[in-house]
């Protein structure tokens, strides 16, 4: 398996995997080589501004309408759509679960799927879904496209090779992919069990942030992302795909795999990226900035700086700023926080917020450093430090995130998440000096 690197988004790339494969000077010759079919590909309108035009043209052995037949329903209980509003009676509040436990049956990537909260409409193509996976079992002649929205997949524990229609990619935990909306694929574990999370965005694809003031570097530089280079998988046995569209799930038999593209060029493609050569910025002598300087992708919405999603990481860092509260501070946000933990732990949170759980922190609803946390910054020698092996991320959107009766009644559900700050006692009494005894 080659990879390459994507040099910047919204450029074109070309790949095949048989010589001449890849039709020169034109996208649609009379007669393809090796008797291959062109076909199109296209993730925004047809007249989209160039700088924003998704299509890459794909050459394969047979056209995509003879991958899929008579479609049948199929239900997938777990994997919920926005919509789905008020089925649970849990009360608003903070909300953190520890991890999924580990199948005990054989499940694939997409039984595995478990919604935790869904934001806007899928029908209007805005908002998104954060789901949790676990599986341990691969996608053999099994394949799965989304309609609704591309996935943002981000492994935990074990890896994922994905194999898709433009290639295939091996993704780890630190690392993350994205397969684009209407994108073929199947998945399979590269160790006995997987766990990680997805964001599906229902909205405009995932991008690069604009840098503003930081500048041409730093951030998620565009020569880190991949794409896959050209693979077919040429097989003449019965398989089913399964499709999602605006919510619901239908089933096709096709006696072939859909897998067949020899060749491809264009800029709608899978890619995977590496969290850790995300380049962070910060303070170098007071305060810190806001945490947007902490985003690898954005999918922009009709408002300008206000995000449909956007996906930030918390990574390795120095911390060098002087007098000053070093972790996130206590606040309320217009923005609705789905977060998680990759490994190692969060400076905000040391303890109950493990490896492979979750926490919601909705619009407004107030937040910040447990007891512990603000204890041991408040009153910490302020040295420049380094924070290691450690990777934390947020799905965070400008919707209300609403809670899936799934993720209600989940047994990993921390009853006693709120008493991490039941210590933060009143420390005012009428001085300047205030009570830090």
């Amino acid at each position: 398996m080659t990879l390459r690197y994507m040099p910047g988004f919204g450029n074109d790339f070309e790949t095949e995997s048989l010589p001449g494969a890849l039709p020169q000077g034109q996208n649609s010759p009379q007669r393809c080589a090796y008797g291959l079919y062109a076909e199109q590909l296209s993730g925004s309108p047809f007249t989209a501004p160039r700088g924003t035009n998704e299509r890459s043209w794909l050459y394969r052995i047979r056209p995509s309408v003879r991958h899929t037949g008579r479609f049948q329903p199929v239900s997938n209980d777990h994997w919920k759509t926005a919509p789905n509003i008020a089925d649970h009676e849990m009360a608003l509040g903070q909300l953190r679960w520890n991890p999924l436990p580990l199948p005990n049956r054989p499940t694939d990537f997409i039984a595995g799927m478990r919604t935790m909260t869904t934001a806007g409409d899928v029908h209007t193509q805005v908002g998104m879904a954060a789901h949790a996976y676990v599986l341990n079992e691969a996608m053999v002649d099994d394949y799965f496209f989304n309609a609704d929205g591309e996935l943002l997949v981000v492994p935990q524990q074990g890896g994922l090779r994905v194999h898709t229609e433009m290639g295939v990619m091996d993704v780890t935990p630190a690392e993350i992919c994205v397969l684009p909306r209407g994108m073929i694929f199947k998945v399979e574990p590269l160790e006995e069990t997987s766990r990680g999370y997805v964001c599906e965005n229902y909205g405009a694809k995932f991008t690069l942030p604009d840098r503003g003031p930081i500048g041409a570097n730093c951030l998620a530089n565009p020569r880190d992302f991949k794409t896959p280079v050209a693979w077919y998988e040429e097989k003449e046995t019965p398989c089913r795909l399964t499709v999602k569209w605006c919510g619901r799930f239908y089933v096709t038999e096709i006696g072939h795999s859909p897998l067949d593209v020899v060749a491809w060029h264009g800029n709608y493609a899978p890619y995977k990226y590496d969290l850790r050569t995300y380049s962070p910025v910060g303070a170098i002598l007071f305060d810190h900035p806001d945490p947007s300087i902490f985003t690898v992708l954005t999918a922009p919405s009709g408002e300008a700086g206000t995000a449909n999603i956007d996906f930030v990481i918390f990574p390795e860092r120095w911390m060098v700023a002087e007098h000053t509260f070093r972790p996130p501070w206590y606040h309320r946000n217009i923005m609705s926080e789905f977060m998680g933990l990759i490994y190692g732990q969060y400076d905000a949170k040391e303890e109950g917020f493990v490896p492979g759980g979750m926490s919601l922190h909705n619009m407004m609803l107030p937040h910040g450093p447990d007891t512990m946390g603000f204890e041991k910054a408040s009153g910490a020698e302020l040295q420049p430090m380094k924070l290691t092996g450690t990777m934390a991320f947020m799905f965070e959107t400008r919707f209300p995130q609403h809670l899936t009766r799934f993720a209600a009644e989940l047994d990993t559900l921390q009853d006693n998440y709120l008493d991490c700050w039941t210590g933060l006692k009143k420390r005012f009494n009428g001085t300047p000096e205030g009570n830090w005894d």
